[in-house]
């Protein structure tokens, strides 16, 4: 029995170190840049799963009293910065203030015009939600225009296209938007757009980003049917195309003399190298005030954050919450946040 166990702990240690080097290297991706090393990009995608693999590991050898266990607390210590993203002890901040400024981003998915979710009136419920929570700025990613989606109260500005389905960005603000403007990706259905508002005496750039989808079915049976040669080669191809985008966004970001709010859905995680570019000096509301998982897309049992609220340091973060709203393939997320 004693030579079984050792045995199995052989096979669990060995698990354990691939695990754990796994992570050690996807700590270094943010720094790579995918176009010229597409398979490391890959692992970005695991990191919350290696994350989550290295604590069992250590509860397992912890449980058992080995000093196995150091292999997977060094590098959950030497990564705990890169936790963060991931969770949250700490309680969600929520100060109130009446010059907070709610801002709320959300990839609607078309208003579920192909019916991926079974139930009646998802597009009217979309709308319901957001007329209920009253953002301030609103960003919406794969937007559609309809005559029956109203939302009052709000300047609008919005970049459609395609033919089967009109769709695309659009930004909702109860401020004055005195300019507006669209960053056309080439190759590409995806875009950033912009506007520029005004609340009382300061001009604020507002962003709504949208980089490159994998366009990969998250169902289990979808993935069934792809091979791992074309899946590497479809996720390889979308983190190369997202860089260009990303350097393309930042070019004309860095133009913008103004108070800056980006918003919007990267199509990447926390642990990417569009993320570390696009967030720069930038706070990244979640881990400022969240709790959790932060957890933005449904694929379930496995927290993944692809939507993001950032801001710069001319404002305070109040407050951030993911709302567990099951009428997209995204959860919405809202910030309150104040200029200091």
């Amino acid at each position: 029995m004693k030579k079984l166990v050792l045995f199995l702990n052989k096979i669990v240690f060995f698990l354990n170190s691939f695990a754990a080097t796994m992570l050690l290297l996807a700590y270094v991706l943010p720094y790579v840049e995918p176009k010229k090393f597409a398979f490391l990009s890959v692992l970005s995608l695991s990191v919350p799963f290696l994350i989550i693999l290295n604590i069992l590991f250590l509860i397992y050898w912890l449980l058992q009293v080995k000093k196995q266990l150091l292999l997977s607390l060094i590098i959950l210590f030497v990564g705990f910065i890169f936790l963060s993203p991931l969770y949250k002890f700490s309680s969600s901040k929520n100060i109130e203030d009446e010059n907070n400024i709610k801002v709320m981003n959300y990839n609607v998915r078309l208003f579920n015009v192909f019916k991926w979710i079974k139930e009646e009136n998802v597009d009217q419920k979309i709308v319901d939600f957001i007329n209920e929570k009253q953002p301030d700025i609103l960003s919406i990613q794969e937007y559609r225009r309809d005559e029956d989606i109203n939302l009052s109260g709000y300047e609008k500005f919005e970049v459609i296209s395609g033919q089967k389905v009109k769709n695309g960005q659009a930004i909702f603000s109860k401020f004055p938007i005195i300019n507006s403007g669209s960053i056309e990706f080439p190759n590409s259905f995806n875009n950033a757009i912009y506007v520029d508002i005004v609340k009382n005496k300061d001009t604020i750039r507002v962003y709504n980003v949208h980089l490159q989808s994998m366009k990969i079915d998250a169902n289990a049976d979808a993935l069934k049917n792809e091979t791992s040669e074309n899946l590497y080669r479809r996720v390889s191809k979308t983190f190369t195309m997202q860089q260009l985008q990303a350097e393309q966004f930042l070019e004309h970001k860095s133009k913008c003399p103004y108070k800056m709010i980006i918003c919007g859905d990267f199509n990447n995680t926390a642990y990417s190298y569009v993320y570390k570019e696009i967030k720069g000096d930038l706070q990244d509301a979640f881990v400022e005030a969240g709790n959790a998982f932060g957890r933005t897309y449904d694929i379930r049992f496995f927290p993944v954050r692809i939507d993001f609220l950032l801001v710069d340091d001319a404002f305070e973060v109040n407050s951030f919450k993911t709302f567990d709203v099951v009428l997209s393939d995204h959860y919405p997320i809202m910030a309150k946040v104040k200029l200091k």
